[in-house]
């Protein structure tokens, strides 16, 4: 009960954070408990795509140095034997185990080599799907890891919720860029259109002439992208501008 405890508390931390990075500092203080003080977890992107493209796929990104950028640009996403655990298998995969049961080759030998560079010697990762159907790698790693079967259960859980957080919080970022700036004006003029008032009606209630009524009602259309005063009224309470 007390580690189940444990968990909710962790989970609580995340649930406070208010950006993606308080969100990388939760996790890590967590997964620090067992060695692993870097991080990165994405969308799985195909290995043939262009390296920025993949490195869009990024959701969380504690990385050391530019170990992504090489980990991209060297295409080993394409040979990782803890990839390719993880297309097999939906349970978190503890990176000694895949590469103790790969036999190597030449460029996962670079690829380990090139990641012990980075102090990235042991981690664990954990694939994620959401609702959608989307499939998300989240990856912990660290030089001295001491993390076993028992410790990958608690930290997957942890980090499904942490992926879950940070996904909400990008959401609302790219919503904030998307709603229109109106004017305390332009707003208070689309809440009495709401209700049905005419540009006149509106002039005189917010003790305007109806020319300025009018030409705020139209500064909110084109900020929102309507064709017409129906259009602009629907959106903007869709956006949760008017109530």
């Amino acid at each position: 009960m007390a580690g189940f405890d444990e968990t909710l508390e962790w989970i609580s931390k995340i649930q406070s954070a208010r950006n993606l990075d308080d969100v990388c500092s939760s996790l890590l203080e967590l997964s620090g408990q067992f060695g692993m003080d870097a991080l990165m977890a994405g969308t799985v992107p195909d290995p043939k795509s262009p390296s920025d493209i993949q490195e869009q796929h990024v959701i969380l990104c504690r990385w050391p140095g530019d170990w992504l950028s090489r980990y991209v640009k060297r295409n080993y996403i394409d040979c990782d034997p803890v990839v390719r655990r993880m297309r097999q298998s939906s349970s978190p995969v503890i990176w000694r185990e895949a590469y103790a049961g790969d036999g190597y080759g030449n460029v996962v030998s670079d690829m380990i080599g090139d990641a012990g560079e980075y102090r990235l010697r042991d981690g664990i990762a954990m694939p994620l799907t959401t609702l959608e159907g989307r499939v998300i790698v989240a990856s912990l790693g660290g030089e001295a890891v001491d993390c076993y079967r028992q410790d990958a259960a608690k930290l997957s859980l942890v980090t499904t919720y942490a992926i879950g957080s940070a996904m909400l919080l990008m959401a609302e970022r790219s919503r904030q860029k998307l709603v229109p700036d109106l004017t305390d004006r332009e707003t208070e003029c689309l809440r009495w259109a709401a209700i049905g008032k005419s540009e006149w009606e509106i002039s005189q209630i917010l003790g305007i002439s109806e020319h300025t009524s009018e030409r705020h009602l139209l500064n909110a259309k084109r900020k929102l992208g309507a064709a017409n005063r129906v259009q602009a009224v629907a959106e903007a309470i869709r956006l949760g501008l008017v109530a």
